[in-house]
């Protein structure tokens, strides 16, 4: 978008010099011109029509004002209206495609003002001299064959060379809003299908775990309530109980870390649940200082859950289009992973308060079983979340 805009100023700003260009080349072929003691006056529309042409793009409602300015001048002090004005179509388009609302309503009145108070100068002899610059009687035996007289030909005349390009202008401007609400709409679509996919996974996961530890606890609680009933005089009775109980909750604990560490469809790399993510259409800028190492099991099923609905939340509550920053800071007894996103401008798109959410609290607890800590912030506009994991 930046070089789409240079672009276009570069553009105004040589239409600009063309337009001061051909002014001088006009004063000087013009006898009647420089003979009328004008000159002064003739450099000042001449310089105001650039000026306006030069700032169409960047201010737009300067450019207006400068055109009504210039006109204005010229009705008070008879000064002739130039062929080198007819860089006014020029404004007229920039002012429909670039002004905003204000501008472009404005813009649209002149449309119909203009071509009126152009035919009252003209009709009261204050902008022709005599010729060769200008032949009034060619000017209106061809308006004339309008048939709808002198005055209103005229403004018909002027008004359609001002309209054409204004809305030649409006044109662009309402088909790129239009290619920006589909960019928009294709990435709403997207964020909501991979924050969809994503929840899936979170769902498999809780089904597997549910499945997994559902039958190892009715296991241990019945050999649990079945020890209360065992003879206080036969304690190796109580000692297989308690071995049967051992033996469920250690087969339970490593059926859960399996669940932890192997999802479906994705892998248990942290890498590879980046590019994932890449590849569903997101821009993630990644990154780790220190001297990246195996993690132990548990760490790195908490690693990979946590980051997990880190970018979940990122995806849900940032920015639209914005970039994901993900940071991993390798220490020699800790793992700090970081991710940040920029905040919606819409107070009602922001997270309630930083540390706040049912996600946030998740990823807390998990963190909590491996001796790790959460912490959030916003920076600016920036949300930031940080996990640490212990190595030990």
């Amino acid at each position: 978008m930046v070089a789409v805009n240079d672009r276009s100023t570069l553009s105004c700003t040589a239409a600009a010099a063309g337009v001061l260009l051909a002014g001088g080349l006009e004063f000087a072929m013009q006898d009647g011109l420089q003979e009328s003691g004008r000159g002064p006056l003739v450099t000042l529309v001449v310089l105001g029509t650039a000026l306006a042409v030069g700032l169409v793009r960047r201010i737009p409602a300067a450019s207006l004002g400068l055109v009504w300015l210039t006109a204005i001048g010229q009705a008070a002090t008879a000064t002739p209206f130039l062929l080198t004005q007819a860089a006014w179509a020029v404004i007229a388009f920039g002012l429909a495609r670039w002004g905003d609302r204000a501008v472009l309503w404005a813009s649209a009145a002149s449309i119909v003002a203009g071509p009126v108070v152009a035919v009252v100068l003209i009709g009261n002899d204050l902008v022709w001299l005599d010729p060769p610059y200008a032949s009034r009687n060619l000017f209106e035996s061809t308006v004339d064959h309008l048939g709808l007289g002198w005055r209103i030909g005229a403004g018909l005349v002027f008004g359609v060379l001002l309209a054409m390009p204004w809305l030649g202008g409006l044109t662009l401007r309402i088909s790129r809003r239009a290619r920006i609400d589909l960019d928009r709409a294709s990435r709403e679509r997207a964020r909501a299908e991979e924050v969809a996919r994503m929840r899936a996974a979170q769902t498999r996961l809780a089904r597997d775990v549910h499945d997994v530890v559902g039958h190892s606890l009715a296991v241990i609680l019945a050999q649990a309530e079945s020890g209360r009933y065992l003879p206080d005089d036969d304690p190796a009775a109580l000692k297989s109980a308690l071995a049967t109980i051992a033996t469920s909750a250690r087969a339970s604990l490593g059926d859960v870390r399996e669940v932890l560490t192997a999802t479906g469809d994705t892998t248990d790399d942290l890498d590879n649940l980046i590019d994932n993510l890449r590849a569903g259409g997101h821009e993630v800028v990644s990154g780790h200082d220190g001297t990246p190492r195996a993690l132990p099991e548990p760490q790195r099923a908490a690693a990979y859950r946590v980051l997990q609905e880190m970018l979940t939340n990122a995806i849900r509550h940032g920015l639209r289009g914005g970039a994901l920053t993900v940071r991993r800071i390798w220490s020699s007894d800790a793992l700090q992973i970081e991710v940040r996103n920029g905040i919606e401008p819409a107070p009602g798109d922001r997270l309630s308060s930083p540390g706040s959410g049912s996600g946030l609290d998740g990823m807390r607890e998990r963190l909590a079983t491996v001796g790790g800590t959460l912490s959030t912030g916003v920076r600016g506009e920036v949300f930031v979340v940080t996990a640490r994991i212990p190595l030990s």
